[in-house]
């Protein structure tokens, strides 16, 4: 076994194109380092609905050169068998380490297969991508980002034509074809041929933000805004200095990319200690609401001056901006479905429905909310916010921070906040507090033994709530497809359970309802929700062994 092993690392050694990873790898074999090398050989780094992520380093579990030449020559014999070889692909990708590197080696297979490649001119936000494939007519477009991921990962996000990233079947039949690539010396990689776009298409991706806006609406909110030492900077301020609100108070020491990003332990906003700096910022300021985004600057997250809160600043959960934004779009008339994924708060729901809109769930990813029919507004709870589905159809951290500003500006002339229309929302459709269970692991047996316990043994009560239904959605659903996840219905709660498509988590998504007769009550009703919520999770942590 261990020949077997050292054969394998030699021979991906000989082809590797990166002197990094064939200096890191010639090492381990050299050390003798057999546990680490059979981490990196015990498979391929897996192709799905969320295109790759992972570690960087050497061999096939890790991200790398060779991984995603691969994966980028699998994506061309695709395209080449839809009938899409003449098509023109568009790249762009972030600050991370080696993301430069990547992109250019994905333009460099695009070349050699006789498609059409072009590159975007620096490190810019996701969403520009995901605007550029429909603005340019590309067949496809691939991303180079491990989003909010750890510093030392990297990840390859694919979408198709229609500006939408890939779902099934698509990604199986991309997986095939990658896995159906031969030697790397037999893929063809020009050192020239593709293009270098200029900042024309960023122009047009900044002047279709505007489109978020109400014509003539207040732009008044000062903001402290944070990029997580990600791509988000020159974008957003650029979008705010068109829009006419006041420019951004920076978080300096976060503004420009860094792939070292220094100062959080985690780049992602969710994360404790993460907005710590912001919150500094904003305490010397005084601003009106804080925006971050995160490193890809397809996520936003909010907060918002709150004297109960230690440091006074709160953090506003995906689903509270989920809901403020709907309410907003709401208050000016749009008319559409507004989506959300299963694991969101049903408070979208009761704010469509109130509004006469069409309402839908979706599975989870932007993948599934940006294919809704009619869409005008979709959301998950991880920060995503889809605002401007025909500008882009994913997730964006721009156009979100922009509505969000204009709606503080419209409360803000009202002599009101965010706070105070959360109140509203609580009054007229229960208070939904939501919150999250997430176990991060180091081996992944963690998580499928938890999935296999409840779906043995699933509970029958948890806080004291009845379980009423339990649903294995690996089944599948009248409304879904089938997806590796379980489905709680409680009386007046609602658990949805299921291993992370990116991180190596175990998620479990909670949220209670609680009726509200008078503002007098919402103290006591946010009470109850929290100590329902906590509830659950010692529970159903029980109920799963983790």
């Amino acid at each position: 076994m261990q020949q077997d092993l050292i054969a394998r690392a030699r021979t991906w050694l000989a082809e590797d194109p990166d002197p990094e990873t064939r200096d890191e790898l010639a090492a381990l074999i050299e050390s003798g380092s057999a546990d680490e090398l059979a981490a990196r050989f015990a498979g391929t780094l897996q192709f799905g609905t969320a295109g790759l992520r992972g570690e960087l380093g050497a061999g096939p579990m890790r991200m790398n050169r060779s991984v995603v030449i691969r994966a980028a020559a699998g994506l061309a014999a695709y395209l080449k068998a839809q009938g899409q070889g003449g098509g023109l692909v568009v790249i762009g990708y972030d600050a991370r380490y080696k993301s430069a590197d990547f992109a250019r080696d994905t333009a460099a297979v695009m070349t050699g297969a006789g498609l059409r490649a072009a590159v975007l001119p620096r490190p810019l936000p996701t969403p520009v991508l995901a605007y550029a494939i429909r603005h340019l007519g590309a067949v496809a477009g691939v991303e180079v980002t491990a989003s909010h991921n750890p510093p030392r990962d990297n990840g390859y996000k694919v979408y198709l034509g229609d500006g939408s990233q890939i779902v099934p079947p698509a990604d199986g039949e991309i997986a095939a074809e990658i896995a159906a690539v031969g030697p790397l010396d037999g893929v063809p990689r020009p050192d020239e041929g593709w293009e270098t776009l200029g900042d024309e298409v960023l122009a047009a991706y900044l002047a279709r933000t505007d489109a978020v806006l109400a014509a003539g609406s207040p732009r008044t909110a000062r903001v402290v805004y944070t990029a997580l030492h990600g791509v988000g900077t020159s974008v957003l301020t650029a979008a705010f200095d068109r829009a006419g609100f006041p420019a951004p108070v920076l978080v300096a020491e976060q503004a420009e990319p860094d792939p070292a990003f220094p100062t959080v332990a985690f780049p992602n906003p969710e994360e404790p200690g993460a907005m710590d700096l912001a919150f500094a910022t904003a305490r010397r300021t005084e601003p009106d609401i804080v925006i971050a985004n995160d490193p890809d600057a397809d996520r936003c997250a909010v907060a918002v001056p709150d004297l109960a809160t230690e440091g006074g600043w709160r953090m506003l959960s995906g689903d509270e901006v989920g809901a403020l934004l709907a309410a907003h779009l709401v208050d000016r008339g749009v008319s559409g479905v507004l989506a959300e994924s299963i694991v969101s708060s049903s408070l979208l729901g009761r704010i469509a429905r109130k509004a006469g809109l069409g309402h839908a769930e979706t599975l989870t990813g932007f993948k599934w909310i940006a294919r809704v029919d009619g869409l005008r507004y979709g959301y998950e709870e991880a920060l995503g916010y889809c605002v401007d589905p025909e500008g882009v159809r994913d997730k964006d951290g721009i156009t979100a921070a922009l509505l969000v500003a204009e709606l503080a500006s419209v409360l803000k002339e009202q002599g009101r906040t965010l706070l105070d229309l959360l109140d509203d929302l609580a009054l007229v459709h229960g208070l939904h507090a939501t919150d999250q269970l997430s176990v991060r692991v180091k081996d992944l047996s963690v998580i499928s033994d938890a999935m296999a316990r409840l779906r043995e043994q699933p509970p029958t009560a948890l806080a004291g709530l009845a379980v009423t239904s339990a649903e294995d959605l690996a089944r599948g659903t009248a409304e879904l497809p089938p997806t590796d996840g379980l489905r709680y219905r409680l009386q007046g709660a609602r658990v949805i359970v299921r291993p992370s498509g990116t991180e190596p988590k175990l998620k479990c998504y909670l949220e209670v309802v609680v009726p509200v007769g008078s503002a007098d009550e919402l103290p006591a009703a946010r009470a109850r929700g929290a100590e329902l919520l906590d509830g659950i999770k010692r529970d159903l942590a029980a109920a799963a062994g983790i």
